[in-house]
């Protein structure tokens, strides 16, 4: 039925926050008055509040604004009137601080900061888009841009090519990875920083271009007028079969609108090539994207009218089952998902409901946890600015909610701190472990809890520390643009010998290449204290022997991680010369021990039929 009086108070909420938003707007407009009639309007605005307005506050009380004021009998959360009181409440509060503040304020810094405050409590990914960040995600999910077609990063002075993306204005004007773009219209690109390179490169299809571009090996500076063009932006990066196999591997990075029409093709393509007797299906670090693609992801090995994904949120509008619709490409044959802790959301979608319908084997880490339904709300008059909300929450054909408890609420926030205290409301049996266990489709247990938590778990490679400085710092990647600037004879034979990592230690050299052990910073610690005691005299000849063995430690670490250096050598090379494939079928296929795990356990039928039918909680024994 109708209610009248619902209706009417709502609308007059939206009345008064128009009124209050164009009070705020300032002086230009709606409070060029006379001194008389702005302080009636003040008047009419704050008759509510039963406080003398001509008190001056002069003394260094700190007033505890966390602190909670009671909640009366009548503030219903639910109840419009409740709306309606805090509406004007912050329309009051704007006008004082716009009008009121001893110093100008901006009026849009103002509102924008009141709308982040309104978001703060909420979850980590109700945001409010600016016009960047909604082109950002309007890119991500269409899957094009218009521009040339390569990635780029700024790295020392300059801006550098990471990649030319194949098929792209940048791959057939012969753009490499690793050039240095020198010039941009004639602007230089020292200390120029990626999003303002970006923006200068990017722009209408058809339009073009001049850069100069600084390469290794080369004196001049090499002038490129390039046409710009719509670039696509592709989810399948690369699929094939793994060498001297009948496994096909194909590698989604995201869910964008032309994602099945990528899978299908690929599937299609291995097919034809020969019979496929199962397929690693690599979702790692995939952070998600459109809805209806996980679903039609999920349908490549799922049978028709399965369910895939329910969701269900505060009102009952929010909850809607998502099954297959199709038959499946892949029906039949072995399959293994690789997930990883930055596999999220519709990446969880399809690996929990493979889970579920024992389709096939998840491999890997526990995932990100991301189970979350979001709709975007564009709110500026000119869909400048949008706003990203949860809705509802995601769960999986077993029941189990993919959203993690403590990814509920933004990190630090009053929320968040509340939720930490409390346990989980689920309904759901709990192992010894805390975990909460849920039943696939045959029979096997799995955990919930949010995320999906792998059949097989393999624990993730740790670094050292200079593996990681060693990559940070870009000397792989350096070091490979310069060798095979001066090594034409590279071919897919090459391999990293001896003498090439003494010239790449040579080279680490020549770029003063230093890093930090965590020995060397605790020492750095010692020393501000020694410093602070005045004590140096007294222990230097101590700290003088610390340094020495420090050093000494890196050469080991260094002897240690050889190993580490020649593959990543290997890679930056390989990615460079022979781009996607020869970064996948030269090094991951050969090196990836998740990959090389997966390859040895489909191949095994017996050990892949056991594990399919009982699971698995240990790590992988393979």
């Amino acid at each position: 039925m109708f209610d009248l009086r619902r209706f009417l108070l709502q609308l007059t909420a939206l009345f008064v926050f128009a009124m209050g938003l164009l009070w705020v707007s300032g002086s230009g407009i709606a409070l060029q008055t006379s001194s008389a009639e702005e302080e009636d309007i003040y008047q009419q605005l704050h008759n509510n509040f039963a406080v003398n307005s001509d008190m001056i506050i002069a003394d260094t009380i700190n007033i505890d604004a966390k602190e909670k004021a009671p909640q009366t009998h009548d503030d219903d959360p639910e109840s419009p009137e409740t709306l309606y009181k805090n509406i004007k409440i912050f329309n009051n509060m704007a006008y004082h601080i716009k009008n009121r503040y001893m110093e100008e304020v901006d009026v849009k810094k103002l509102i924008r900061s009141g709308i982040k405050g309104m978001l703060a409590d909420l979850d980590p990914f109700s945001v409010l888009l600016e016009e960047s960040g909604y082109e950002n995600l309007m890119e991500s999910t269409h899957g094009k841009y218009e521009g040339l077609g390569i990635s780029i990063d700024s790295r020392g002075e300059r801006i550098r090519i990471i990649t030319p993306m194949e098929g792209t204005p940048a791959y057939r004007m012969g753009l490499q990875a690793g050039d240095i773009i020198w010039e941009i219209e004639g602007k230089p690109t020292l200390d120029m920083d990626s999003r303002e390179a970006v923006n200068m490169m990017r722009g209408a299809a058809g339009t073009s271009v001049n850069i100069k571009i600084k390469r290794e090996g080369v004196s001049e500076l090499l002038e490129y007028e390039i046409e710009r063009a719509v670039i696509e932006l592709k989810s399948v990066n690369y699929y094939g079969f793994i060498e001297g196999t009948n496994i096909g591997y194909v590698r989604l990075s995201r869910f964008a609108e032309e994602t099945d029409r990528e899978l299908r093709e690929a599937f299609a393509d291995l097919a034809n090539e020969k019979p496929m007797e199962g397929v690693i299906f690599d979702l790692r670090s995939n952070g998600g994207g459109l809805l209806h693609q996980a679903i039609e992801t999920a349908n490549l090995f799922l049978d028709s009218a399965q369910l895939v994904v329910f969701t269900r949120g505060r009102d009952i509008g929010s909850e809607r089952y998502y099954n297959t619709d199709k038959s499946p490409v892949y029906p039949e044959g072995k399959v293994i998902v690789l997930v990883n802790g930055g596999t999220a959301s519709a990446s969880e979608i399809v690996a929990g409901a493979i889970q579920d319908w024992d389709r096939g084997i998840i491999m890997g880490q526990e995932t990100y946890g991301k189970g979350l339904v979001q709709q975007v709300f564009p709110v500026g008059p000119d869909r400048s600015i949008a706003l990203k909300l949860t809705t509802a929450k995601y769960y999986i054909p077993s029941g189990r909610c993919i959203q993690r408890l403590e990814r509920n609420h933004k990190r630090g926030s009053e929320a968040f701190n509340e939720q930490m205290d409390e346990e989980s409301d689920s309904d759901s049996l709990v192992t010894e472990e805390g975990k909460e266990l849920f039943y696939t489709n045959g029979g096997r247990e799995v955990f919930g809890g949010g995320g999906i938590y792998p059949d097989m778990v393999i624990e993730p490679e740790l670094w050292y520390p200079i593996e990681m400085s060693l990559s940070g710092q870009s000397m792989f990647f350096d070091f490979a643009i310069k060798y095979s600037a001066v090594h034409p004879e590279i071919d897919w034979n090459f391999e990293v010998t001896d003498k090439i990592l003494e010239e790449f230690k040579q080279f680490l050299k020549e770029k003063d290449f230093t890093y930090k052990t965590a020995l060397e910073a605790s020492l750095e610690d010692l020393k501000d204290i020694i410093s602070e005691e005045d004590k140096e005299d007294l222990f230097k000849p101590s700290i003088e022997n610390l340094e020495a063995l420090i050093e000494k430690e890196k050469e080991v670490d260094l002897e240690r991680s050889v190993d580490y250096i020649k593959r990543s050598v290997k890679r930056e090379i390989f990615a460079k010369l022979y781009g996607q494939r020869g970064l996948y079928e030269g090094i991951i296929h050969k090196y990836d021990r998740t990959v090389l795990k997966a390859l040895e356990l489909i191949l095994d039928d017996e050990k892949f039929t056991n594990t399919i039918r009982d699971g698995s909680r240990s790590k992988a024994e393979l």
